[in-house]
């Protein structure tokens, strides 16, 4: 009888151990009070958006598995290589960058990316049938209702603070005045159509007369820019931002065909709910 009820005891301790901090489960997929706290303080959201992200992930997550989606080293390595090319570094001047900016490591950052992918060819398996080209009407009503978008800087005229040192660097940044034979500088016009998207929302951030902040120059080093001046800003014609426009609109289909689709695997799936978070 002693056995037994030594049996029941831990069995019921594994139990509770296993559902300990265990706010919900999505098809045997446990999400925990930590989980949710954590995407609440990344994601700054309620604790009700943060459920719901975090439902949609594990969803994702069982659909991935269940569709075989896979995601090798190789494509993770080329996507990281294009979005160094484009921030103009080179792969190690990246990752550098990366962990300045959000402290991950290179191996927090590839397992980033391969889920990145992963999701994308989810989407692109649950969108590619449903999804159609806009026709000509749709781009010419979208970019009516959004010119503002398409307006931009011509050009940016900064002076370019280039180191090894980062600390000198951040002294110049903080006090112009500041002079040190560690620092070299190059003035250059930089036009918008030149320059990463990441760049020009950095330049467009910071005001006239004003430094960026210190950022990884892809060589082992740190630069700021200086912004001169800004040339007056553009409204881009509808012919050179069309691509961009199709771009926007058929980004915005898919989301919808995946909000859709999600709802209503959300809605037939098995979720339980164990215990409420406030």
């Amino acid at each position: 009888m002693y056995k037994i009820l030594l049996t029941f005891f831990l069995i019921g301790a594994l139990h509770a151990e296993i559902y300990d901090g265990v706010a919900i489960v999505v098809k045997n997929k446990a999400i925990t009070l930590l989980d949710i706290k954590t995407e609440m303080k990344l994601s700054k959201v309620s604790s009700k958006k943060a459920i719901d992200m975090l439902i949609r992930q594990k969803l994702e997550a069982i659909e991935i598995d269940e569709r075989k989606i896979k995601v090798n080293s190789s494509e993770v390595y080329d996507d990281i290589k294009k979005m160094a090319a484009r921030n103009h570094m080179n792969i190690s001047g990246f990752y550098d960058a990366v962990r300045e900016a959000n402290g991950l490591t290179s191996s927090e950052f590839k397992a980033k990316i391969k889920q990145k992918l992963l999701s994308q060819k989810l989407y692109q398996a649950i969108a590619y049938t449903a999804m159609s080209q806009p026709s000509e009407i749709e781009i010419k009503e979208y970019y009516e209702l959004h010119k503002k978008n398409y307006k931009h800087p011509a050009s940016f005229t900064v002076i370019i603070y280039d180191s090894k040192d980062r600390n000198a660097l951040q002294t110049k940044v903080d006090n112009p005045m500041f002079y040190s034979p560690k620092i070299l500088t190059n003035e250059q016009v930089l036009p918008y159509e030149k320059i990463s998207p990441e760049l020009a929302s950095l330049l467009e951030r910071t005001s006239v007369n004003s430094f960026t902040k210190v950022i990884p120059n892809g060589k082992g080093g740190f630069m700021s820019f200086y912004v001169k001046s800004v040339k007056s800003a553009n409204e881009a014609g509808l012919e050179s931002v069309k691509r961009q426009i199709i771009n926007s609109i058929m980004a915005e289909k898919r989301e919808q065909i995946l909000s859709d689709y999600f709802a209503r695997l959300r809605h037939n799936a098995e979720i339980n709910i164990i215990r409420e978070v406030n």
